[in-house]
């Protein structure tokens, strides 16, 4: 018998440790982080009538460009005197670097995204949105046993922001239609807009009471696209691919959705082991200068660390 496949291209794992990091950088003037504001953007120009598809194609090329570049966004960079093909150009330099293990025709769509062109019109944000981005994940679960929490939480806006742009960049894999992957991802804890977040182990005590309370509270949220024309009958066919692996796009989600749920405590428990060796040595925290030998002088001397 032969043996199976890889599950999941290990080419992209570096990009997507990176990549988690959108959720927890932030900048002044800017409320919340990078990936709770593409997930407001991201529904915004849904509700305004842009495809699903330009809109997973824009949303994930923004968020691999700030990969690198995190706030230093095509707004700033114009508003600092750089001309739209200038900030382009800034933009994709930073794509460049994070995406080769990209597969190619992809990267070619994505990368063409950061070119200057007319913006689509916003519509506006749905409730949800802020409410997910209110609403905190349970941290680590298991029934039977005490959750441990990893401060500061996680949102479920950036969460499904992340799952979004992970199956973005995971469908080619799996030949999966990168809009309905991007669309299920971006809808997929529609129910955790108005219910809190206790994990596996709430869901276990609730019972048979978790399938109705979460249709319940999935429906509420469904019902703010109402008068948004195609858009909530898009959002209920992309949503039918998230209870099993039975599709591409139902792979490619769960794929995005496991890995994300793993680097966010990965992260935690990366910088809780982190050594001054790396910080001095390899990431160069007092970097090259004209003044880097006095830096070096001044630590030696105080026996920093």
């Amino acid at each position: 018998m032969a043996e199976p496949g890889p599950a999941a291209p290990a080419a992209l794992r570096a990009l997507f440790v990176e990549l988690n990091d959108l959720k927890r950088v932030r900048s002044a003037g800017r409320d919340g982080s990078i990936a709770e504001r593409l997930f407001a953007q991201g529904w915004a120009l849904l509700t305004g009538g842009a495809a699903p598809e330009d809109v997973a194609l824009d949303i994930t090329a923004t968020a691999l460009a700030a990969a690198r570049l995190c706030d230093l966004d095509a707004a700033f960079l114009t508003a600092a005197g750089l001309s739209e093909e200038e900030a382009a150009g800034v933009l994709r330099s930073g794509f460049d670097a994070v995406t080769e293990a990209l597969d190619p025709d992809l990267r070619a769509r994505l990368r063409a995204r950061l070119s200057p062109r007319e913006p689509a019109e916003p519509g506006f944000v749905p409730g949800f949105v802020g409410a997910l981005a209110e609403q905190p994940r349970a941290g680590v679960t298991c029934p039977g046993r005490a959750r441990i929490l990893l401060e500061p939480p996680e949102n479920h806006a950036e969460h499904c922001l992340m799952v979004a742009v992970y199956g973005v960049c995971l469908s080619p894999f799996y030949r999966a239609d990168p809009a309905t992957v991007f669309l299920a991802a971006m809808a997929h804890h529609f129910h955790n807009a108005a219910m809190p977040d206790a994990g596996f182990t709430g869901e276990m005590l609730l019972g048979d009471h978790l399938g109705p309370i979460m249709a319940t509270a999935t429906g509420w949220a469904l019902g703010e696209l109402d008068e948004t024309g195609d858009l909530r009958d898009a959002v209920e066919r992309a949503r039918a691919v998230l209870p099993d692996d039975a599709t591409a796009e139902g792979r490619a989600f769960h794929a995005a959705d496991c890995v994300d749920r793993v680097l966010q405590i990965a992260q935690h428990l990366r910088a809780a082991s982190i050594t001054m060796g790396t910080v001095l040595d390899e990431m160069e925290l007092v970097h090259a200068g004209p003044v880097k030998a006095f830096h070096d002088r001044v630590l030696r001397d105080m026996q920093i660390p």
